[in-house]
C-alpha cells in the first residue's frame, strides 16, 4: 500500500479534527461492527523484512473481508513514528498493527490508540509496557541469537579470533534480544573471544565504518554478528573494503534479496531469516479475534532458520520480498 509523508499524515489529523468522524475520545469508535478498517505501522519503509510482513498482513486481512492500509516512516524512528500513529488514530480503524521503533517511546501514542477504542496488536518489536497491546508477535529473538553463536562456531572450525556484535539502536526490543542471546551463547566457545557491541543507528554506512575500525584494533577478528537487515548489508561493504571478504565470517540477521545475493557470492557466510509473511498473518489473526471479544495469545513466537551457502536453495520460503 502507499506509504504516505509525515506532512500527509498530519492533514489527514487536523481534517479529521475539524468533523471527520466521531470524537477521538470515543472509546467504542474502533470496535464498530461496521468498521473493517485494519492498519499496519511497520518500524521503517521498504524494507523488505516490512514489506513481507505487509504481504502476509493484506494477505489475512483481504482473506477476512477487512479494509487495509500501511504507513511506515521513512526511518526506524519513535520521532518520524509518532505522528504517524497520531494520524491513524484520527481515522479510528478497528485494529493497528504496529512495530513500535522504542519500547519505551512509542508507549504514549500507542497508549492513546488503547484509550481511543481501538485494539493494538505489536508485530515484531514490542514496548516494555505490557498493558497496551492486546498480543505481541514476533521471532523468538535471543534464541536467535544463540543459533547465530552456535552458526558462528562451527564457521570457525575451532579456530581462535576475536568476535564482534553490530546492533541497530539500544531500545529496540528485537536487536537487543538477539545481541543478549548471541552474548550469553558465545560463552560455550573459549576459542572465540567477545569483544563486545557497537551500535549501527540502522545505518548500513555506519556499520560498514565500525566493522573497519574494529578490523584495525583487533587484527584478530575471526567474525560478525549483525542483528538486522542493514547492519548485516552494511557490514558486508566493510569486510568488502578491507579486502577481509571471507577471511571474517560474516552470519547476518534477515534474509533480503541484497543478503541472499551476498550469501551466494560467499560475502556473508550465514543468515538467521525470519518468518514475517506469518507473523503479519498471525497479528491480524489476533487482532480479529480482539475485535470479536475472543481471548487473545498474549505472546507468540515464529520459526528462525539459520540457512549458510549449502543449503540456501532449500531455505528459499523464508527469502524476504521487495513488493506483495
Amino acid at each position: 500500500m502507499k506509504i504516505r509523508s509525515a506532512v500527509a499524515v498530519s492533514a489527514a489529523f487536523l481534517l479529521a479534527a475539524c468533523g471527520g468522524g466521531g470524537q477521538i475520545g470515543d472509546s467504542n469508535s474502533g470496535n464498530s461492527a461496521a468498521n473493517k478498517k485494519l492498519v499496519l505501522i511497520p518500524g521503517i519503509s521498504a524494507e523488505p523484512f516490512y514489506i513481507s510482513m505487509q504481504c502476509g498482513f493484506e494477505g489475512a486481512a483481504k482473506a477476512a473481508g477487512y479494509e487495509f492500509d500501511t504507513q511506515a516512516p521513512a526511518k526506524f524512528d519513535a520521532a518520524q513514528q509518532t505522528p504517524i500513529v497520531t494520524g491513524v488514530l484520527a481515522s479510528k480503524p478497528a485494529a493497528v498493527l504496529i512495530a513500535p521503533t522504542d519500547d519505551k517511546a512509542m508507549a504514549g501514542p500507542m497508549k492513546q490508540l488503547k484509550d481511543a477504542g481501538i485494539k493494538v496488536v505489536e508485530v515484531d518489536t514490542k514496548l516494555q509496557d505490557t498493558s497496551i497491546g492486546v498480543s505481541s508477535i514476533s521471532s523468538n529473538n535471543e534464541q536467535g541469537g544463540k543459533l547465530a553463536a552456535e552458526t558462528l562456531n562451527k564457521l570457525a572450525a575451532g579456530k581462535t579470533g576475536s568476535v564482534l556484535v553490530l546492533n541497530t539502536k539500544a531500545g529496540t526490543s528485537t536487536t537487543d534480544a538477539r545481541a543478549k542471546g548471541f552474548e550469553d551463547a558465545i560463552k560455550a566457545y573459549p576459542n572465540l573471544k567477545y569483544i563486545g557491541q557497537q551500535y549501527t543507528d540502522n545505518e548500513p554506512a555506519t556499520a560498514a565504518s565500525k566493522v573497519t575500525a574494529t578490523l584495525a584494533a583487533n587484527p584478530d577478528l575471526i567474525g560478525v554478528f549483525a542483528t538486522n537487515l542493514n547492519s548485516g548489508e552494511g557490514a558486508a561493504t566493510g569486510l568488502r573494503n578491507a579486502g577481509k571478504t571471507g577471511a571474517v565470517n560474516l552470519v547476518g540477521f534477515d534474509a533480503s534479496p541484497k543478503q541472499v545475493e551476498d550469501l551466494k557470492a560467499g560475502t556473508v557466510q550465514a543468515l538467521i531469516a525470519q518468518d514475517p509473511a506469518t507473523i503479519g498473518k498471525q497479528g491480524v489473526e489476533q487482532a480479529l479475534a480482539a475485535i470479536d471479544g475472543k481471548e487473545n495469545k498474549r505472546n507468540i513466537e515464529t520459526d528462525l532458520v539459520a540457512i549458510t551457502k549449502d543449503d540456501v536453495s532449500a531455505n528459499s520460503k523464508y527469502f524476504y520480498k521487495e513488493s506483495c
